[in-house]
């Protein structure tokens, strides 16, 4: 075999390898909150926990919940690795000059985790999608 065919073979079988090996995009988070209807049950138990909850719930007040549900339900999917896109502003802008703080913060992610555990959303994957949330924390809390 001459050199070329063989740095031919080479190349081939790397390329076949790294695709063989390339991740797969991760969709097992946004199947394990049941896909898309599964993350809208979800926002459908969690806002009205949050309306109802005495630690956060005046700072909702004004919040149109229809729009607040929906940039939820796109937010939640995106980041479960889901076909949607967040089309809302970002979280500073939307944040700005609520005096949101840690503990309020906090409040909202213990009603999501309690939303989820509503719906039957497995601990492993309720803390893949708090994981991805937390990281706004500092964009939110300005108080």
């Amino acid at each position: 075999m001459n050199m070329l065919t063989r740095l031919f073979y080479i190349g081939a079988l790397a390329l076949a390898s790294a695709c063989a090996h390339r991740p797969a995009s991760d969709d097992t988070m946004y199947q394990g909150l049941g896909g898309q209807s599964g993350i809208k049950k979800i926002v459908d138990t969690f806002v009205p926990m949050i309306m109802a909850d005495a630690r956060i719930k005046e700072s909702f007040r004004d919040t149109d919940l229809k729009n607040l549900s929906m940039r939820l339900e796109e937010q939640f999917c995106e980041l479960a690795g889901g076909p949607c896109k967040y089309k809302g502003k970002d979280m500073k802008e939307i944040h700005d000059g609520l005096n949101i703080t840690n503990a309020q913060f906090n409040a909202l992610a213990e009603d999501l985790q309690a939303a989820m555990d509503k719906n039957g959303i497995a601990p492993a994957v309720q803390n893949r999608l708090v994981a991805r949330l937390a990281p706004m924390q500092k964009e939110i809390v300005t108080k």
